[in-house]
């Protein structure tokens, strides 16, 4: 799965690693191997970060370019 939108959207949002790991309650350096794609993230953590950022998983995902759920 192709996850670098999790990155433009955090960078979009001027959000550090740090803010975004203590909303999906993990350690900042899980967060960074998530945008990395050394980790598969888990669904719940892809959940709260489409609510937070309001686009659909399947954006998150690049299945599409569509952000809007």
């Amino acid at each position: 799965m192709d996850l670098t939108r999790i990155r433009a959207l955090r960078e979009d949002n001027d959000k550090t690693q740090q803010e975004i790991a203590d909303l999906i309650c993990i350690k900042q350096t899980t967060y960074s191997k998530y945008e990395l794609g050394r980790v598969a993230i888990p669904i719940d953590a892809l959940m709260t970060l489409a609510d937070f950022y309001g686009v659909s998983l399947d954006y998150l995902a690049g299945r599409s370019d569509e952000k809007g759920k």
